[in-house]
């Protein structure tokens, strides 16, 4: 997988999952970018340190 500085994540995963995915997770309210930046830092807290508000 190549690695850019676009600032970008590109992954592929079944369609059906990524629906679910979408309406679950604007069921608590978040965005798509916010819910996986905040399991991004929940597994590696050390990001925090890194990341743009």
């Amino acid at each position: 997988m190549a690695i850019g500085k676009s600032g970008r994540v590109v992954i592929e995963i079944d369609p059906k999952l990524k629906e679910q995915l979408h309406l679950s997770i604007k069921k608590k309210g978040l965005s798509l970018k916010e819910w996986f930046e905040k399991k991004a830092i929940e597994d590696f807290p050390e990001l925090k340190e890194i990341r743009k508000d």
